[in-house]
């Protein structure tokens, strides 16, 4: 009876995951680096979108004193549109929001009658959208 050879395997020569390229440890090296990278993507566009918010909201506010400002000047009348404000010197430019898009005005307003609504169209800028800024 023949005796086989036994043959002795050194730690470099097993079988490798990852088709055959990385071992083990680097294999979870680079599945914890890619899911590392996705979530500071997630964590950077969530808050570069909250950052766009906080944005367009301050420019609201702006607008909404200008606009304010130019009623009591003008007898309670809304400017017909807000390049009336930048005309009166009730503000450098034209409002606009985080997205580069001219913010609406609405006098009177949807929700004041007797007042007036500054609305921005928000990211997609599709008028009355559900992500509308007020």
């Amino acid at each position: 009876m023949a005796r086989l050879p036994t043959r002795v395997f050194f730690p470099w020569e097993r079988k490798r995951g990852l088709l055959g390229l990385l071992g083990r440890a680097r294999a979870r090296l680079v599945m914890w680096t890619i899911l590392g990278l996705a979530l500071v993507f997630v964590v950077r566009t969530r808050e570069r979108h909250a950052a766009d918010l906080r944005a367009t909201r301050a420019s609201i506010g702006a607008a909404e004193r200008a606009v304010a400002a130019y009623r009591a000047d003008h007898g309670g009348t809304c400017p017909k549109e807000l390049r009336e404000l930048v005309g009166g010197g009730y503000v450098r430019d034209v409002p606009e929001d985080a997205w580069g898009r001219p913010l609406r005005l609405d006098c009177p307003g949807r929700r004041d009658p007797a007042g007036f609504d500054l609305v921005s169209d928000g990211p997609d800028g599709l008028p009355g959208g559900l992500d509308r800024v007020q």
